[in-house]
């Protein structure tokens, strides 16, 4: 038997994770794990207290045909990325590694490409967060180190003009 490496193992348990999420169009479930220790996990749900998508029956964005990436003020959900890092304390988040899985909920399948949006890259940046690793496959998976999104500030590519 071939042992599973360490990145796939952490991130199909970011997988299970996002079985617990409420949205309708999209999931995700993310893990922050240092020294081989989990230190929280969080998935896509709305705020506590409010009713979720999966509770209401729709999405507001795919009722929308709001396109992926944009208006996500229109979002009832707290991203998986956000959830995970309030249930941390920063001093175990500092050069920890976040693991995140992204499920198309109406195909089923992996969401290709997946990455943590504008808002949540601020708060992985700010928790101290080292590097995201992102399935892409079953056994593929993207290693971002979070100093390329400080580098690359994307905040100011309107200003620029990118």
């Amino acid at each position: 038997m071939q042992r599973k490496d360490k990145h796939n193992y952490y991130l199909d348990i970011a997988e299970t994770v996002l079985e617990r999420g409420t949205c309708l169009r999209r999931n995700y479930g993310a893990i922050i794990v240092k020294n081989d220790e989990i230190i929280s996990t969080g998935y896509s749900g709305a705020p506590r207290g409010r009713a979720n998508c999966s509770d209401l029956g729709y999405c507001m964005r795919q009722k929308l045909n709001i396109p992926r990436g944009q208006n996500y003020e229109k979002c009832r959900s707290v991203h998986a990325e956000a959830n995970c890092i309030i249930s941390a304390s920063r001093r175990d988040m500092i050069d920890s590694v976040l693991y995140l899985v992204g499920r198309d909920m109406v195909t089923g399948l992996l969401v290709q490409d997946a990455n943590s949006c504008t808002m949540c890259k601020r708060l992985i940046i700010n928790a101290g967060i080292g590097t995201v690793v992102i399935r892409d496959s079953k056994d593929k998976y993207r290693t971002i180190s979070v100093q390329e999104w400080i580098d690359d500030d994307d905040s100011l590519s309107d200003i620029m003009g990118y």
